[in-house]
């Protein structure tokens, strides 16, 4: 029988970027498969600039999230000094945001954005492997989930969580059985949040989901990470239904 990792993302505010242009910096209505792999490489103690790995990552797994609470999007006016595209080539990756800020003045530059949050929402994500040999089984995910080399964040370091993530591995025929063989504790707390009975699932994959969908839609997503350092994303295609949520994830 599949396995099927499971975890809660949940806190006071999430930003999953989607294609940004300018200074314009939006936020999509779920998590980003660039958002998610890029938190699980960081529990794992994966570097950002270790692009190889990263990739095997992403490739290993196959991801679903539904979105038991949407929150409420708010908008906010920034202003931020960042060094110049010749110092940044110079001297990347910088280790810390005040070693990036730290260099000559006249070699920093002031930068205009609208960036936008989601606050209040609730999230459960579900992986599951793509094929056979993984050098990550599910439960080492799962423990490293529970006791992270690096602090995971929402989208953003400015979007801490504010529960843990609970990650549990459940084996299931299907992702719905999965998620009603889950069992979060926190259940009764956020249930002030999530719609009552209903929530929209996005997934990936041909594989039987288990779920009565009357009607899907089917949208191409630009969030799988190519490149960190060059911000290059590539395209994949996901799935979304307002689905009935399972018990165990309500």
């Amino acid at each position: 029988m599949p396995e099927y990792l499971l975890f809660r993302l949940c806190g006071p505010m999430a930003a999953w970027g989607g294609v940004a242009v300018g200074e314009y910096r939006p936020a999509e209505s779920r998590p980003s498969r660039s958002a998610v792999f890029g938190l699980v490489a960081a529990a794992l103690g994966i570097r950002r600039e270790d692009s190889a790995e990263l990739k095997r990552l992403q490739e290993d797994y196959h991801m679903a999230a539904l979105v038991n609470a949407p929150g409420n999007l708010i908008k906010d006016y920034h202003t931020t000094q960042v060094p110049s595209e010749t110092t940044k080539k110079q001297a990347w990756p910088f280790a810390t945001r005040r070693e990036e800020v730290s260099v000559p003045r006249d070699d920093l530059n002031t930068i205009l954005s609208t960036r936008e949050y989601f606050c209040d929402a609730l999230y459960t994500i579900c992986l599951w492997p793509a094929h056979n040999a993984s050098p990550y089984p599910l439960s080492a995910v799962a423990e490293a989930l529970r006791s992270p080399t690096f602090v995971p964040y929402l989208g953003r370091k400015s979007c801490p969580l504010f529960l843990p993530l609970q990650p549990q591995v459940v084996c299931a025929e299907s992702l719905r059985a999965a998620m009603e063989a889950a069992v979060f504790p926190d259940q009764e707390m956020l249930k002030p949040l999530a719609r009552e009975g209903r929530g929209m699932l996005f997934w990936e994959g041909e594989d039987e989901t288990g779920f009565e969908v009357e009607s899907r839609q089917t949208v191409r997503r630009r969030d799988v990470a190519l490149n960190r350092r060059r911000w290059q994303f590539g395209e994949r295609k996901e799935y979304g239904a307002l689905v009935r949520v399972p018990e165990g994830v309500r």
